[in-house]
């Protein structure tokens, strides 16, 4: 046989995400009388009042519902026989309806606005085979229920069989109308949906929307189906998806129908269904086979941890009994049990699925509760309902005839406590229940409308805390007494809903979970949001009382307690307790915040002149606290130093010591100021320094102590802030919040940053050099440790901009801190503190310290280390980087083997030296590769040119690259370099003349060259000097846009122009023309034209153009010039004929 599953259940238990914020569903004055005499916003003054002792509970009171039940009501319980089924149903809004027999007594539980007597009427059900239940029947209204007169209220019973009965009318029970409704078995669910319609279900999954029209007939027709986002796709395609007609064995366990959505769920054996219902028309959004889904969680929550669960899974039952809707989502009631077990139990337990699951949705949570009677029978287990008074609290009720279990969905942090409520006086019977007012009511045969309310006695609170509590909330009515009605909550001033929330706080506290969630949500109703500042300023407010409370039972405060501050009083007369309880009371606060829904809608709030989330104000209180503790405990330990301090906070705080009280006394009780200790401490230093010879022990205690204790209650701040980060994070999908500044992050006068960049200084230029090695070591440990405070604090503040819209801010922040940490670390590293410097400098990425540490200490390895660490930080980038702007390009071109590929990536960036790490792999064809395309690039340094195209040609030479491929290099190498040897053999005195280095000068042009070589500066220019001119002609582009032509005639113009000044013009007119010319520079270059196979006929300008440049103006005149000219040119032109 199996064993019985584990003890404890709800250890099963799978957390679902926190849910968004919370809607407001009060509406109705509750009828009964609370236990206290205190008000209680959001509750009537009850008609009676009456607990049954006959029901035996710890946490919870049974109390009458209502005024008392109508006579007629009273009457058919009376006469009702034995075995004659009774059934009662209770609406939200007000109504109940019971059946008996077939007997129908609809009746309003309170008076309506337009009724001065009760409503109670009696209708007469069609005759039935079977019984009827109270879900066959549902009243509906063209006005809201809550308010609707009898006359506009209308009825639809069916019965089991599917004979439809319309009222048009409540107010004539005798005007009906009859139609037969084919559902194609027996009904079980009627329930009434928009357009003043009602929706009828079957046992079977028949669903049928009927529509009274104006004459009271009845139209009915099937509810529309797969017409949702899923539908349109083939059988085969759809079962995939889990979307399926209802199979002809389909069972239906419950109908809801929620007004706000204005949708429809069904859950049958088949799964989950859904509807948009419109008022005419409906369209199914959903339809999930979720049952296997379901099933697998449950059993893994029940028997998961049994070491033959593999086994025992394929033989547990689940049986689906009801489903509500919660903020959660929905909430199934479900029974698993296994008939293997010894004894077999039935497993009660909640699922809670989001509202949004679809087919691929595994985000479920189950809650398997306390309740686990033994199995009988599966139609035993499917009387048991549930009930969910409110949609924004995870309390929850199970019901069958005998007993209420009361416990909690598990979506929430904290619940109500699980407990069974026995109605087991003799013939007392619960015949139904329902939510109204917010309350689980429930009809008991022996005492009519009972609810059961959380029992108010037992506190979560510190001792007696609760009733200083009532005090502070107390209205100021005539004598003092709270108030009787509370006035409308949108007329509230805030500080009255101060006073109002500390009283559902207070309720809260005392497990009164519904009547602490109904004052909330009328005091901050969740539509519109208007008052969400206002929200921020309350609860701020409250936990600053919280925080900084009066120890008013301590007889020394007596006096000292203002009027309006009495409330949250503490109770013990040690501090260090008093610390303790304000941390207990804030966590009972912060707890009351989540269950409410309050914490997901709070925004922010102004803190040292920014906004800061309201969430992490509340954390920087539970800090402050957590840091006073700290420094009460060293308040024993140095009671000389702590004590100065605290004077010396006092003072500057302008805050008086009564007679009566301490200096520790007043300090401690303002936790909220607790950060100005800092700056004080750092006073009292000083002033210790001073006074104190250097040496003397006494003058380098008093650092060691101030360190110890900044250190101390700082790292407290941080330590509750990352543990308890879970308690008070931001909702999901959450509006972006304000930039983060920790008041451990703090700057200006006093401000923790402030203060520790100020004891920096302190240590290393005031103490650090008069102390031993000892004493070193130990100032440094601290310093350490602040410094890694003060950098982690910039940290979280930067992490908090990394959003959209904030970039600049980030940048500005970040510049700010990467400052600030190379200012505080580069001292400790000059002093030598390599151990220290390397911890705050890995953790906090410094990676400039990091290099400089490693090249003080020659330390290649710890790099190389570094490299492999911060590899997805690219710190070997930043080393390459910080090697390049340090000149240290050995080291960057030594680097091992391992960084090979980083540094060939990096220096695809800086070509100019990659080419030297192409060589040092001997990876010559890359190394020509960046040497050819630089070169080619190079356009501005002749030197730098004619360098960067010898390197190319060397390393192409030593390439193994194919050898045509090489030969084409080389000559492309080679041609350029002819090109740069016109530049290279300018004229010294021509560069002297142009005030020109030729290791500096700038590359020139073929054109630059041309006018160069035949300028009148080059006052030695010969033959070579114009034949390389001409040849310059050649490496003029097209896109130079230069007449070639006229260029040539210009370079033989001042050719010929020089000859005359230097030769012809001696010459008279009956000299040979060619004697008289044959030493001249244009003959020479002729000469050379035709040594070089240059056919001058077409090479040579025409000799009438030439005499047209204006350079030979001055010579037209001159005959003998023209006659020298024209000879030569003849005998030239001859010789090569």
């Amino acid at each position: 046989m199996f064993s019985s599953p584990r003890g404890t259940p709800g250890s099963g238990r799978r957390q679902a995400p926190r849910a968004g914020g919370r809607k407001s569903l009060s509406g109705t004055s509750l009828l009964f009388s609370p236990r206290r005499g205190s008000h209680t916003a959001g509750r009537g003054t009850p008609t009676r009042v009456q607990n049954y002792a006959t029901v035996d509970s710890v946490h919870f009171d049974v109390q009458t519902f209502g005024s008392s039940l109508p006579v007629k009501v009273m009457e058919a319980l009376t006469v009702a026989e034995a075995d004659d089924q009774i059934s009662v149903k209770v609406e939200e809004s007000g109504w109940a309806w019971m059946v008996c027999g077939e007997r129908l007594i609809i009746w309003k539980i309170c008076q309506t606005p337009v009724a001065k007597l009760s409503v109670c009427k009696e209708l007469q059900l069609a005759p039935s085979e079977y019984a009827y239940s109270a879900d066959l029947i549902f009243i509906s209204s063209s006005a809201p229920l809550e308010s609707a007169s009898v006359q506009t209220v209308y009825v639809l019973a069916v019965s089991p069989e599917g004979l439809a009965r319309f009222w048009p009318s409540l107010a004539h029970e005798g005007t009906y109308t009859e139609t037969p409704i084919d559902l194609g078995g027996l009904c079980n669910y009627v329930t009434a949906v928009r357009g003043g319609s009602f929706v009828v279900s079957s046992y079977r999954g028949q669903l049928l929307r009927v529509c009274p029209d104006g004459s009271g007939k009845l139209l009915q027709r099937a509810l529309q189906q797969g017409q949702g986002m899923l539908s349109g796709i083939g059988r085969r395609v759809s079962s995939l998806f889990g979307i399926r007609g209802p199979p002809a064995d389909t069972t239906v366990h419950s109908v809801l129908w929620v007004k706000d959505s204005c949708c429809l769920y069904t859950l049958s054996t088949c799964g989950l269904s859904k509807w948009e219902v419109g008022d005419s028309a409906e369209v199914q959004v959903l339809s999930w086979n979720a049952c296997p889904s379901l099933a697998d969680s449950i059993a893994d929550a029940i028997w998961g941890s049994e070491s033959n669960y593999a086994e025992m899974k394929e033989g547990v039952n689940v049986s689906y009994l009801d489903m509500q809707l919660s903020h959660a989502g929905l909430v199934v009631l479900a029974a698993a049990w296994h008939p293997a077990d010894t004894p077999c139990l039935a497993y009660f337990c909640l699922v809670t699925l989001p509202d949004t699951a679809g087919p691929a949705s595994s985000e479920l949570s189950v809650e398997v509760t306390k309740y686990n009677p033994p199995f009988q029978s599966e139609e035993e287990l499917h009387k048991t309902r549930l009930v969910l008074p409110l949609a924004t609290s995870p309390a929850t009720y199970l019901y069958n005839e005998e007993l209420v279990f009361a416990c909690t969905t598990g979506t929430g942090r904290s619940g109500l406590p699980e407990e069974k409520l026995a109605f087991s006086s003799p013939g007392d019977r619960i015949r139904g229940g329902g939510m109204c007012a917010n309350l689980p009511v429930f009809f008991s045969q022996n005492n009519g409308l009972v609810a059961v309310v959380a029992r108010e006695s037992a506190s979560i609170l510190p001792e007696n805390m609760e009733e200083s509590l009532c005090t502070s909330v107390a209205g100021p009515g005539p004598e003092g007494t709270p108030l009787e009605t509370p006035p409308k909550m949108d007329t509230v001033a805030q500080e009255d809903k101060t006073k109002l929330l500390k009283q559902a706080f207070l309720q809260f506290c005392r497990h009164d979970l519904i009547g602490s969630q109904n004052m909330t949500d009328e005091l901050f109703p969740t539509e519109g949001e208007a008052g969400a500042g206002e929200l921020d300023a309350v609860v701020t407010q409250i936990n600053l009382d919280l925080v900084d409370d009066y120890p008013a039972s301590d007889p020394r405060w007596a006096e000292s307690v203002p009027d309006e501050n009495a409330g949250f009083t503490l109770t013990s007369l040690i501090l260090l307790h008093q610390l303790e309880d304000k941390m207990k009371a804030h966590h009972c606060f912060m707890d009351f915040l989540l269950q409410t829904g309050l914490l997901d809608r709070l925004s922010s709030a102004s803190v040292r002149s920014s906004p800061m989330a309201t969430r992490l104000l509340l954390c920087e209180h539970a800090e402050k606290l957590s840091s006073a503790v700290v420094l009460k405990n060293h308040h024993a330990k140095q009671p000389e130093l702590v004590n100065a301090t605290i004077l010396t906070a006092l003072k500057k705080n302008r805050n008086d010591v009564p007679v009566s009280l301490t200096p520790a006394d007043v300090f401690f009780r303002e936790v909220s100021q607790i950060s100005s200790i800092f700056e004080c401490l750092l006073d009292e230093e000083e002033k210790c320094l001073k006074e104190n010879p250097v040496g003397l022990v006494k003058w380098a205690e008093v650092v060691l102590n101030v360190n110890t204790i900044m250190k101390d209650m700082l790292q407290a701040a941080v330590q509750y802030r990352e543990t308890k980060a879970s308690l008070y994070r931001a909702a999901e999908n959450a509006a972006p919040e304000p930039e983060y500044i920790p008041w451990t992050a703090s700057g200006g006068v006093g401000g923790v940053r402030t203060v520790i960049a100020r004891q920096h200084e302190v240590i290393l230029r005031t103490v650090y050099p008069h102390a031993d090695s000892g004493l070193r070591n130990t100032l440094n440990e601290q310093l350490v440790a602040l410094l890694d405070l003060l950098l982690g604090s910039y940290v979280a503040q930067l992490t908090s901009l990394r959003r959209p819209g904030q970039q600049d801010r980030y940048d500005a922040l970040e510049m700010e801190y990467m400052q600030r940490r190379s200012e505080l670390l580069t001292p400790l590293l000059e002093l030598g503190q390599y151990q220290w410097v390397a911890a705050l400098a890995e953790k906090f990425c410094d990676f400039d310290i990091l290099v400089q540490m490693c090249e003080q200490t020659d330390n290649q390895s710890r790099l190389q280390h570094y490299m492999t660490k911060f590899a997805d930080q690219n710190f070997a980038d930043f080393l390459f980087r910080w090697y390049m702007e340090k000149g240290k390009r050995g080291k960057l071109l030594s680097q091992p083997i391992a960084q090979h590929q980083q540094l060939a990536s990096f220096l695809q960036a800086h070509q100019h030296l990659s080419w030297l790490h192409h060589i040092h792999i001997q990876d010559f064809q890359s190394a020509h590769r960046t040497l050819y395309s630089q070169a080619n690039a190079e356009a501005r340094y002749f030197s730098k040119k004619k360098t960067l195209l010898a390197l190319s040609k060397l390393t192409v030479l030593a390439s193994d690259m194919p050898e045509p491929l090489q030969h084409k290099q080389l000559n492309d190498i080679v041609e350029q370099e002819r090109f740069l040897l016109h530049q290279e053999t300018l004229p010294k005195q021509l560069l002297e003349e142009k005030q020109q280095n030729p290791d500096t000068m700038p590359l020139l042009s073929a054109h630059n060259l041309i006018n160069l070589y035949i300028c009148e500066d080059n006052r030695g220019a010969n033959e070579y000097d114009f034949k390389k001119a001409l040849d310059l002609l050649e490496y003029i582009d097209e896109e130079d846009a230069v007449d070639i032509e006229a260029l040539k005639r210009e370079i033989f113009s001042k050719a010929l122009k020089k000859d005359w000044k230097e030769n012809w013009s001696a010459s008279d007119g009956t000299d040979d023309p060619l004697e008289a010319a044959k030493d001249s520079i244009f003959v020479k270059i002729l000469q050379k034209l035709i040594q070089e196979g240059v056919p001058l006929q077409s090479y040579l300008p025409d000799v009438k153009d030439l005499l047209q440049v204006e350079e030979l103006d001055c010579l037209k005149s001159k005959p003998f010039f023209e006659f020298l000219l024209r000879a030569n040119y003849e005998h030239y032109l001859q010789s090569q004929i």
